[in-house]
């Protein structure tokens, strides 16, 4: 396999999970971001940890969609991230094009 072919293959997977992304966003409440990992998920906990010093953060995340081009299965019931960095979590707004769960087209 030549370099070219490996970035063909590379950019496709890229498209692919974009494609996934953008198919799956509208099931999930927060946007996470780590260091490593970016994550769609419905539950999510930061804490704070600590010793000598140190700071880290436990984040618990639940019904999690996982951004990673080589996992095999995106969709996890439950993750656990450890990280000395920071972590962003965004909830996300629900979007004004939804249709309403009640009332229909007038014709």
């Amino acid at each position: 396999m030549s370099a070219e072919d490996l970035e063909k293959y590379e950019a496709d997977l890229e498209l692919q999970l974009y494609r996934e992304y953008r198919d799956v966003v509208g099931l999930f409440s927060y946007v996470v971001e780590t260091e490593r990992r970016f994550y769609l998920a419905n539950g999510v906990q930061v804490t704070p940890r600590g010793a000598d010093g140190e700071v880290w953060f436990e984040v618990h995340l639940t019904d999690a969609w996982v951004w990673d081009l080589y996992r095999p299965a995106r969709f996890v019931k439950d993750v656990r991230v450890v990280t000395f960095k920071d972590v962003n979590v965004e909830e996300m707004a629900k979007s004004d094009l939804e249709v309403p769960k009640t009332g229909g087209f007038e014709g």
